[in-house]
């Protein structure tokens, strides 16, 4: 096929331009900016735009899919041209839908934990030598491309998003896939740019229930009380399986997770991770892994890139950086720390990045997200409300929605990173959770103030 990509640069959009191309069709695509690792892996393979911006001359009859991300507008040059040629547009969660429309799809919801149970999954899978189709929104050990397509695997596996399908498909993603097996890991207000209301956002995920097939399978966190009220009372005909957080202890600093057979050590740590764990598990045995052979294969996963990722370590310091940035995973992230490294001081560092956690009025979600930690940090750039064009934060009305005493707060990257690097870390935890950069925080910088 002949392919052709508006908004080439974006995490998955990325992904499955390369998978395209690695399966043999021939894909183009344009962009009006491509950031890192975006930008080095499609020039790896041949695929990044000469030039960055929108040129309508690279549409034409002979275009047998145009695939559009979210990143694109509705008035787009060439989407315009697009439509004007009468090719066929597809959203990206449209498209992986066509291609797996014949096998098993297994789709993974929730606010928070998808991406982690979909890596958990796959590496399971990758372990045992079983080969799927799938899609999954981080990179992982292993895996050269987070998007494989094939014409003879029976599986796919989606990271199910519940944000936008396009400027000109309102769906959220997961309402496109039609899963065969589905997993819903927890629900916490997001998106509410979209969403404005936590009802509009709950009905999503009711919604999603309602896309499984008949007779197929709903796995769901029983210990999330709004999920299990959508398993509980949905009459959709699919069978359901709950699952809950296993036991665990923390020793020495070691996570030791209970099984059949006794304690065993694992890579990952806290609750949230525990309870992912937990639901990977009766997916996989869904896919035909049994049990021993699960705990065999999760014992070495490590955890998908920028999800609680140790990034330094010393004799007595140690530092993660997190993509968390929803209260109830900033919550769950620090609270996971803390109790990973209970006799060190726990320094947890949160930037308000994006448009729901800047918003004055959704503020108040953060109360108490941060009071695991010894010393609670906030940074935010004005600028960044303004680009956004939100309401007016005031560090005031941080201070008084986390409700800690311990909280300080920053709005210059400057002094935030002075702050840091005044820090003595012996004997300390470093937490940096961000959907950004705290204004350009160099991470490598970071770990060298681990060294010795």
């Amino acid at each position: 096929m002949r392919i052709h990509f508006i908004a080439i640069g974006g995490s998955a959009m990325h992904n499955l331009a390369i998978a395209l191309h690695l399966k043999g069709d021939t894909v183009t695509g344009s962009d009006d900016t491509i950031f890192e690792p975006s930008k080095s892996r499609l020039e790896k393979h041949g695929l990044l735009p000469e030039a960055f911006g929108w040129y309508p001359d690279k549409l034409s009859g002979d275009i047998e899919a145009v695939i559009l991300g979210m990143h694109a507008k509705a008035d787009n040059p060439e989407l315009l041209k697009a439509q004007e040629l009468g090719l066929k547009i597809y959203s990206y969660p449209e498209f992986l839908y066509e291609h797996a429309k014949n096998k098993t799809r297994v789709v993974i919801g929730g606010s928070h934990g998808k991406t982690t149970i979909t890596s958990m999954i796959l590496h399971v899978l990758h372990y045992h030598g079983k080969d799927v189709d799938y899609m999954v929104g981080a990179q992982l050990e292993g895996f050269d491309v987070m998007v494989r397509l094939t014409e003879d695997n029976d599986f796919m596996i989606l990271e199910g998003d519940e944000y936008l399908s396009s400027a000109i498909d309102r769906r959220p993603k997961f309402h496109l896939y039609q899963p065969n097996i589905a997993l819903i890991s927890g629900i916490a207000w997001d998106h509410i740019n979209v969403f404005p209301t936590y009802e509009g956002y709950v009905e999503q995920f009711q919604i999603f229930i309602e896309s499984i097939i008949n007779g197929g399978a709903l796995v769901y966190n029983n210990e999330d009380a709004e999920v299990a009220q959508l398993a509980e009372t949905t009459e959709k005909q699919i069978r359901k399986f709950p699952y809950e957080t296993p036991k665990y202890q923390v020793v020495d600093g070691e996570t030791l997770l209970e099984t059949p057979d006794g304690d065993m050590p694992i890579e990952v740590f806290g609750a949230h991770n525990l309870s992912n764990l937990a639901g990977a598990k009766w997916i996989c045995q869904h896919m035909g892994v049994d049990e021993d052979d699960f705990y065999e294969a999760i014992a070495t996963f490590r955890g998908a890139s920028k999800r609680l990722e140790k990034i330094a370590e010393s004799n007595s310091a140690v530092a993660y950086k997190d993509f968390a940035h929803s209260p109830s995973k900033v919550a769950a992230t620090t609270k996971a720390v803390k109790e990973q490294y209970p006799n060190r001081s726990l320094i947890a560092c949160l930037e308000l990045h994006t448009y729901s956690s800047l918003n004055a009025e959704f503020l108040k979600e953060y109360k108490g997200a941060l009071d695991a930690a010894d010393e609670a940090v906030v940074f935010y750039s004005p600028d960044a409300v303004q680009i956004k064009q939100l309401d007016e934060v005031s560090s005031n009305q941080i201070e008084e929605a986390f409700q800690n005493k311990k909280l300080t707060v920053y709005t210059h990257p400057t002094e935030f990173k002075q702050y840091l690097m005044q820090q003595n870390f012996d004997n300390a935890a470093l937490l940096l959770m961000s959907s950004g950069n705290y204004g350009g925080l160099d991470f490598d910088e970071v770990k060298d103030w681990f060294k010795g």
